[in-house]
């Protein structure tokens, strides 16, 4: 009952709250996005989400007086955060999102925590992080999951199909999003406030990113004739499905703690899929609907908390 209990404190009617609307808000990403990408270049797409995000928790972070003085040690790891959390992933699944909906890239998105797990198994020593059985079993059901959800592309086209070539960029980026999660813990050991890692990651990214999109996008050619549609869904990706997004999150792990926050993960896909059909004339087939229902309850298994509570219900709990 103890487990139980401890997975529950926190989550009031408010953390709730959050929890809808960040769900709401990393869900936007993939219909902003969807957007976007009709008339700007991927690389583009995710230099001016970042930039914009990190002017935004930038100042943000000088309006609470938080301090900015790190050692100059942390620059390197800042980049490396900012390269396996925003860079890569953020890239992959754009340019994902050019051959597939939206809907379906948060759905293979979700697998992130699948991802994760198996890093920290292989990529530390502890005892915590452990590869149980249960944790394999939600594992294999998140990789049946996707496997519903790809097979009738691969059987249509095979692995080249550009299809089955955009969900594979998205599992891609959640690898790397795996990973960053299992790195990103480094920043909470040495003390350091969590907004102020958000800040540096994309901070470090857009540094790495401006190169890259000068010479390979050279956004001057382009950039005067994009609508003000698209210029308005970057910059809501950038403000509201970065910055905000990412203050939301820590102020909920804060409050409600890591594991509650991590019920995010379930909840994203939804919000996504109905903003893509609602806005983008997207559909959403059986398949990804069956894909997306393996995935959710491998996630639930992995976490664990709905086993603590059926051990709870012991039968001389009942009537009778």
């Amino acid at each position: 009952m103890k487990n139980t209990a401890s997975h529950n404190q926190g989550m009031s009617l408010v953390n709730w709250g959050l929890l809808i609307l960040l769900s709401l808000l990393w869900g936007g990403s993939f219909f902003f996005n969807g957007v976007a990408v009709k008339e700007i270049p991927v690389l583009t797409v995710v230099f001016f989400r970042v930039a914009i995000a990190a002017f935004a928790l930038l100042v943000f972070l000088k309006e609470k007086g938080i301090s900015l003085r790190l050692p100059l040690s942390l620059i390197g790891s800042f980049l490396l955060m900012g390269f396996l959390n925003n860079l890569v992933p953020f890239s992959l699944i754009v340019a994902g999102q050019t051959q597939i909906s939206s809907g379906l890239a948060s759905i293979l998105n979700a697998t992130t925590p699948l991802f994760a797990a198996v890093v920290a198994h292989v990529a530390t020593r502890e005892e915590a992080e452990r590869l149980t059985a249960r944790r394999i079993i939600g594992i294999l059901l998140g990789i049946s999951g996707v496997t519903i959800m790809m097979a009738p592309d691969i059987q249509e086209s095979g692995l080249s199909g550009n299809s089955v070539i955009g969900q594979l960029a998205v599992l891609a980026a959640s690898l790397s999003y795996g990973i960053a999660v299992v790195y990103g813990r480094r920043f909470g050991k040495q003390g350091i406030p969590p907004v102020v890692t958000a800040a540096g990651q994309v901070s470090g990214t857009t540094i790495l990113m401006l190169p890259l999109v000068l010479f390979i996008d050279r956004p001057w050619e382009f950039l005067g004739h994009v609508s003000m549609t698209t210029i308005t869904a970057v910059v809501s990706l950038a403000l509201f499905s970065t910055a905000l997004a990412y203050i939301l999150y820590f102020q909920l792990i804060k409050s409600a703690g890591a594991t509650n926050a991590s019920l995010v993960t379930l909840i994203i896909p939804v919000s996504a899929v109905l903003l893509g059909v609602a806005f983008l004339d997207e559909s959403i087939s059986l398949h990804a609907l069956m894909g997306m229902g393996a995935i959710g309850i491998g996630l639930l298994v992995i976490d664990g908390r709905i086993l603590s509570i059926l051990k709870q219900k012991q039968p001389g709990d009942l009537p009778g």
